[in-house]
């Protein structure tokens, strides 16, 4: 089960992520929709702040690592 190759890289997902709301944000400003904007930028820093405040740092490792040990 662990050598099944996922399909799409973190890095591809968070592309199409990026796309999405590139797409999302060019729509509601061609339909003047400004005030929609306001509000969804306005809840997700708000959800960004409530990651950032709740994310556990003190155990992340400069390498990446979150110094559990590995199972091999």
């Amino acid at each position: 089960m662990a050598n099944i190759k996922k399909k799409f890289s973190r890095r591809t997902i968070a592309l199409f992520w990026t796309l999405l709301v590139g797409v999302v944000v060019a729509v509601l400003i061609k339909m003047e929709q400004i005030s929609v904007l306001y509000v969804l930028v306005t809840l997700s820093l708000v959800v960004l702040l409530l990651i950032v405040g709740f994310a556990d740092l003190e155990k992340v490792r400069v390498d990446g690592s979150d110094g559990a040990p590995q199972d091999s």
